[in-house]
């Protein structure tokens, strides 16, 4: 029987190698954004990736454009004030979201931050999938929730993404994803695949690869 939300299955060949050129070819950053006016035109596949502050977005972004530095990883949570641009040759863009969830932040800060993230989610037209990055080793928290009910207002369709894999033991991953899959109940937007992956260890990102070049 195959389960709700299921873990996404190995693409076939044909997929894979279709993401592998896609990511494999130019990889630019554009540019930072933090107004609505700035983002650059809607002219092609948009997908964007959110998740709480060192959830491990800067490391999965490199991971998969297989540039070491390319999205810079900090090691103050909630640095990451911009919606960062990222282009993919000519066909897609790959957009960092600002890390939420940190409650240190100032609150005019966290204030702006989703006021400009609601904006974009709500008026974004070129914007194809949001995938939502999940601590595997944590699960869906509260700040996470309030980002999917965002996601179902805004009807995007978003996919989780559950990282730092590597770092879950066989018996507890069960326990996460079957914890993972009854939040997920009730939310319309979701995809019904859930992506497992380690940046440390390359799990997944072949599978995420092959996702985003079949939203082209």
């Amino acid at each position: 029987m195959t389960l709700p939300f299921s873990v996404a299955s190995a693409p076939g060949a044909e997929a894979l190698e279709r993401g592998r050129l896609l990511f494999a070819g130019p990889v630019d950053f554009l540019k930072g954004v933090v107004a609505m006016e700035a983002l650059p035109p809607p002219d092609r596949v948009e997908v964007c990736f959110a998740g709480r502050s060192n959830v491990g977005k800067s490391s999965l972004i490199n991971a998969l454009t297989g540039r070491k530095a390319l999205a810079r990883a900090s090691n103050t949570p909630g640095r990451t004030q911009e919606i960062n641009y990222f282009s993919l040759g000519a066909s897609h863009y790959l957009v960092d979201l600002p890390g939420y969830g940190f409650a240190e932040a100032p609150k005019p800060v966290v204030e702006r931050w989703q006021r400009l993230l609601r904006a974009y989610l709500a008026g974004r037209q070129s914007l194809r999938r949001a995938f939502v990055l999940i601590d595997m080793r944590h699960g869906i928290k509260a700040a996470d929730a309030e980002i999917l009910d965002l996601l179902d207002r805004s009807a995007v369709t978003f996919q989780l993404v559950l990282t730092k894999a590597d770092k879950v033991r066989a018996g507890a991953r069960e326990r996460v994803l079957g914890e993972v899959r009854e939040a997920l109940q009730g939310h319309p937007a979701a995809y019904p695949e859930i992506v497992v992956t380690s940046s440390g260890t390359g799990e997944g990102i072949a599978t995420l690869r092959a996702l985003i070049a079949a939203l082209g």
